[in-house]
């Protein structure tokens, strides 16, 4: 049975043909592997029925996983507009998912989370590959995909006392 001081945190890595999770747990600053993977959407759909499949993909992983905290990784913009606009429909699905399992969700800009897991904001793929497995070594990850959820979740680790606290001072303030 995990101790009360124990959270368990779902990072996700947003994407229409692919959405990445990873699954951590922390204890202070010990992390540790629970679980990761791919929700995939079928290329050939109409956007509507993508988008479903992450959503369900996404409840799914987010019941099984027993975390309590979300993080989601904040949509950069393309070049193209039409990929942005998908992009940004995918990460809807990924922060709806979590808010409709009563989770409590952050959202981290890309360079905060490869500076978090790194210690550079431009890092590459390979070295937050590298990092991750370095941070949790029982990770099992197939892909850039897992390994960045990974990252997003490891990243949360480092600043939900920041994160709770942000969200906290809001409420207040929308209540005044």
């Amino acid at each position: 049975m995990r101790g009360e001081s124990k959270v368990r945190i779902i990072g996700i890595d947003p994407g229409l043909r692919r959405t990445g999770w990873g699954v951590i747990e922390t204890d202070g600053v010990r992390l540790s592997y629970v679980s990761s993977g791919l929700i995939t959407s079928t290329a050939d759909e109409d956007l509507a029925y993508r988008l479903r499949e992450l959503f369900e993909g996404l409840m799914c992983v987010i019941a099984a996983s027993e975390a309590r905290e979300a993080a989601v990784e904040e949509t950069f913009v393309n070049e193209n507009p039409r990929s942005t606009l998908k992009l940004g429909q995918a990460r809807g699905m990924a922060l709806l998912a979590p808010a409709m399992r009563g989770l409590s969700v952050a959202e981290y800009q890309p360079n905060l989370i490869k500076k978090s897991v790194v210690g550079a904001g431009h890092a590459e793929k390979k070295q937050i590959q590298a990092m991750v497995g370095f941070l949790l070594p029982k990770a099992r990850f197939e892909s850039a995909d897992e390994a960045d959820a990974l990252a997003i979740a490891i990243c949360h680790a480092n600043h939900r006392g920041a994160a709770a606290l942000a969200r906290r001072l809001v409420k207040e303030e929308a209540v005044r």
